[in-house]
């Protein structure tokens, strides 16, 4: 019985646990969700500052500043502090082909000469002109005729709600050797929050299969009401190498020309996206190339350049938060889910991706698609009961009790024994009262007493008649004779005398 119930209890709790929404989930739909709210637009800005001295007539000194678009492309955060990892074509290009760019533009507007605004280094049919367009161009010289000062900025504009139009400034801390190897950015100039910034989790690999599904999430522009992020469903392709080589995308499928269609996303503002695993939804690497020939490069060329940058990517406090919404979420449990998304938005209240599965969490919160509730809303007869278990355990208790105490009985005496009394000094045996026949006056009376060793002192008397000896005596005691001028009977110790 006691096995029985044991085993109907163990039932019981295992259908209880397997009831109960798993926190460890891959999710079945919304594989980037984890990714998208630490996707992030990079916008990079080269600002010149030029002075012109111009020698021609009189001497002028034109001074001119210019902001020209360095590169644009995508990012993903890796911790709270606000660690970006992009492409560093996005945020660095040679100062010497901005430098003549500048020189181009500043000398045509001064000297009212046509020249193409661009990085190239042209000529003019004036040879005075000409030789002082190419005094301007670097590098720099003693006999220069312009002086050039190069700075970048590089803003990053996160995925919020409400947009943020200015964005925040960054910094680069490290970039590749090639123009799509990996660069590291770090914010400067504002907090990121008290708590940090949304980040994306990393995957220890790229996965080996061919045709492995996974997306590219990324922006075509500044976030914004019109502006959301984008993701493409790509699968990656056969061989492939580390560094800027990467590894091509094809479409198993071949319905579609996957490295011109992330190509041509690359070359409108996703260069440097995020690839995520469609396994578990962490960055396996990050869209490269463009035009025609896109690429990945994978994730372990992201983690060795944020190891020399010094910089360990890692999750925070609103990861954990929104990660445990999500995957309620995702298990249709929407009541459950709701404080969640709510706790995220606490933390970082521009979370999108939050506020949007909130909305659709409260909108079906006790619905018909609601799992908890269905959970709720099973009868308990279709239930097991827990009333048999809980009498059956209660009867077994009293019969092992009934059984114990009859056994007691059982084995303990009728009439349990006296406590034993207190030792006292030991008294001298009393002897048995003799009982004698009357005897013949002038006779005399001599008991032959036997001992028992085994049963102690219990005499065995025989009456013999005797001549009368008035000279012998007897213990009146116990009857035995004494000796003369003994003082106590040497039988029983009896005082002569009394």
């Amino acid at each position: 019985m006691a096995r029985l119930t044991a085993l109907a209890g163990g039932v019981a709790v295992m259908t209880v646990l397997l009831a109960m929404p798993s926190t460890a989930h891959e999710h079945p739909s919304g594989i980037t969700d984890l990714v998208t709210p630490a996707v992030v637009r990079v916008e990079a800005v080269s600002h010149v500052e030029i002075t012109l001295l111009d020698h021609l007539g009189e001497l002028k000194h034109v001074e001119r500043s210019y902001d020209i678009p360095l590169g644009q492309g995508t990012g993903t955060v890796v911790n709270p502090e606000g660690a970006i990892v992009t492409l560093t074509r996005v945020v660095k290009t040679d100062d010497e082909d901005v430098a003549v760019l500048a020189a181009n533009r500043i000398f045509a507007a001064h000297h009212k000469v046509k020249i193409p605004q661009d990085a190239k280094r042209h000529s003019l049919k004036d040879p005075r002109l000409d030789h002082h367009l190419e005094e301007c161009y670097p590098p720099k010289k003693s006999t220069a005729t312009c002086i050039i000062d190069v700075t970048t900025d590089i803003t990053i504009f996160p995925n919020v709600s409400p947009a943020d139009s200015d964005g925040f400034k960054a910094e680069l801390v490290r970039a590749g050797s090639g123009p799509d190897a990996p660069a590291v950015l770090m914010p400067s100039g504002r907090a990121v929050g008290s708590v940090g910034m949304p980040t994306a989790p990393l995957a220890d690999k790229v996965p080996d299969l061919v045709g492995s599904p996974t997306s590219v999430a990324g922006f075509l522009g500044r976030p914004g009401p019109s502006v959301r992020s984008t993701v493409e469903i790509a699968h990656l392709g056969k061989g492939g190498g580390a560094g800027d080589k990467g590894r091509p995308f094809a479409d198993p499928e071949s319905k579609i020309d996957e490295p011109v269609k992330l190509g041509g996303l690359a070359d409108r503002g996703m260069a440097g996206a995020p690839v995520i695993g469609d396994k578990d939804g962490h960055v396996i690497g990050m869209l490269v190339g463009g035009g025609k020939s896109a690429r990945m490069i994978g994730v372990r060329e992201i983690t060795s350049m944020l190891t020399k940058a010094g910089i360990a990517p890692r999750r925070g406090a609103i990861d954990s938060a929104f990660e445990g919404a999500l995957t309620r979420y995702h298990t249709k449990y929407y009541t459950e889910a709701a404080p969640g998304f709510q706790r995220v938005l606490e933390l970082y209240p521009g979370n999108t991706v939050a506020a949007e599965l909130l909305k659709v969490s409260l909108a079906k919160r006790g619905g018909p698609e609601d799992e908890g509730t269905k959970q709720a809303a099973v009868p308990v007869a279709e239930s097991t009961p827990l009333w048999p278990f809980i009498v059956a355990a209660a009867v077994l208790f009293v019969a092992a009790g009934t059984g114990a105490f009859v056994l007691w009985r059982r084995r303990s005496p009728a009439d349990p024994p006296e406590p034993p009394s207190p030792p006292s000094a030991p008294s001298p045996p009393t002897p048995p009262a003799i009982t004698a026949e009357p005897l013949d006056e002038g006779s005399s009376q001599t008991v032959v007493v036997r001992r028992s060793v085994a049963f102690g002192a219990v005499p065995q008397q025989k009456q013999v008649l005797t001549a009368q000896e008035p000279s012998i005596k007897y213990c009146t005691a116990c009857g035995m004779r004494l000796g003369h001028g003994h003082r106590f009977c040497g039988y029983c110790g009896h005082p002569s005398e009394t």
